[in-house]
């Protein structure tokens, strides 16, 4: 009776979700707004007596969530049983896009196969789903904090099929498989919104897939939790109560930009404030933000995106990137003209951000006057809590980490929470330059970016590398790991 649960469709749709249970009675929670029909039944059913709990519809909600999102079943077995028993002459057929992955229990195999992958991936927070077809089979791989591991090799014979569904999924062309395609999925797992973007690139094999996952609910993420220092979250923050110039958050792909700008942005949502972006895409919906997608099908391009938002009346701007000579000088130009600026770079620390954006094409004298500050950031990841260890540092740790290496540190073991990783989940190391008179002086005059770091330094700029260095006695991540996103 310890085991006792209700189908999900049953528990979302009638708002009641058994608690505990035993031989004497069952322990119900249940939506405020919960039916007398639905006791009735569940009461007939069960042949026990109920005691009811009754709940908001948010507090519901997250308990339903709570419940149902973390099913045990594991994707790689359930791949297995698709390819043992699956009819391959049947796996072209269609099925309706479900409204839930917890309702499509009794599916056809592909589609239980491909719900499996997707309730497996969302349950370990896997950033990516990587579907590859080699000669003799097909590999399926997650991108769990950064890193690819394989995941379940389904048969080769059933790749073709699981392209196919995948696009009727993300409403594309299932007859062309000779050119690349890109869409979207919109699902939910146990009542939490999942956007997946869905690329598809034909290889010698098949087609090669891989699905990005995002979690609209990440998007309710604050500065306050992504690891930035106490003094580096306050220098920030009066970057970003400035009431014009540019901020620049710089850093490779993947390494957390667009959240850093997300969560600035959750702090400055206000009736007071007409706040606009220009994404390419739209990970996160913003409530109470103007947020629009570049199109390149239609021409609609971020130099073209931020004419048009010039005439909204802005008070913020947000790029999603500056990619361009011509983004780069409408960011400026609003600048000027009394905006403030967040917007993405692609360099390697804060200080290359200037000469990047030189590069361009942008007059030095005009970057002098407008950029208030650039940040740059990497994605370490964070020790399991239930299985790390300490030891003492050596000498080849402070050789590599520098004299300021803490006496012990801590190192990944693995366990069965993380996945044998011996990690789990990811935070943010921060390197933030703030550009006062003596450093414009230095960018209008056209220095190397080697001058502005060395003169950043003496007012006050931690490099990522010690950046990270105070997340090392905590038992935040390991010296191993700081190295490597921090290896020039």
């Amino acid at each position: 009776m310890s085991e006792l649960k209700l189908p999900y469709a049953f528990a979302r749709t009638h708002g009641v979700l058994i608690a505990t249970s035993d031989e004497e009675h069952v322990e119900l929670v249940a939506r405020e707004d919960v039916q007398p029909a639905a006791l009735a039944e569940l009461r007939r059913n069960l042949g026990l007596p109920l005691r009811l709990t009754r709940l908001p519809r948010p507090a519901f909600e997250a308990r339903l969530s709570e419940q149902y999102g973390q099913g045990d079943g594991d994707a790689a077995a359930v791949v297995d049983d698709v390819g043992a028993d699956v009819d391959l002459s049947q796996l072209m057929q269609e099925i309706p896009v479900i409204e839930d992955l917890l309702e499509a229990e009794d599916d056809a195999p592909i589609i239980r196969m491909i719900n499996a992958l997707l309730q497996q991936a969302l349950r370990e927070r896997a950033s990516d789903i990587h579907i590859e077809p080699y000669e003799r089979n097909s590999v399926v791989r997650f991108r769990r904090d950064g890193s690819l591991q394989d995941v379940a090799r389904p048969h080769r014979a059933l790749h073709a099929a699981i392209a196919s569904r995948i696009k009727v999924m993300a409403n594309l062309d299932i007859a062309e498989k000779r050119l690349p395609q890109d869409g979207r999925i919109a699902l939910r797992l146990a009542g939490r919104a999942i956007d997946v973007r869905v690329s598809t690139v034909p290889i010698s094999h098949g087609e090669r897939i891989v699905l990005r996952l995002l979690d609209k609910s990440a998007g309710q993420i604050g500065l306050d939790s992504i690891g930035m220092a106490t003094d580096t979250q306050a220098a920030f923050r009066a970057l970003l109560a400035q009431p014009h110039g540019i901020v620049l958050v710089t850093g490779p792909t993947g390494s957390g930009k667009s959240t850093t700008l997300y969560a600035a942005l959750r702090e400055m949502i206000g009736p007071e404030r007409n706040i606009v972006t220009v994404e390419d895409p739209v990970e996160y919906e913003l409530p109470g933000v103007g947020q629009i997608q570049v199109n390149p099908r239609i021409e609609l391009s971020f130099a073209r995106a931020l004419r048009a938002i010039l005439r909204q009346d802005p008070d913020v701007i947000m790029i999603g990137e500056i990619r361009d000579l011509e983004t780069a000088q409408i960011a400026v130009q609003a600048s000027l003209t009394g905006h403030l600026v967040l917007a993405t770079l692609h360099t390697n620390d804060a200080a290359s951000a200037v000469t990047r954006l030189i590069d361009m094409g942008v007059e030095p004298f005009l970057l002098a006057s407008t950029l208030r500050g650039a940040m740059a950031q990497r994605l370490v990841r964070k020790l399991c809590p239930q299985c790390r260890s300490q030891r003492v540092a050596n000498d080849a740790d402070r050789q590599a980490l520098g004299s300021d290496t803490p006496a012990h540190l801590w190192q990944a073991v693995g366990c069965p929470a993380c996945s044998r990783t011996g990690y789990a989940g990811r935070t943010g190391i921060y390197e933030l330059l703030g550009v006062d008179a003596d450093i414009a002086q230095l960018i209008h005059d056209n220095a190397p970016e080697a001058r502005i770091r060395e003169l950043g330094r003496k007012r006050g700029l931690r490099l990522l590398r010690e950046d990270g260095l105070r997340m090392l006695a905590d038992g935040t991540t390991t010296g191993e790991e700081l190295l490597r996103v921090t290896r020039d």
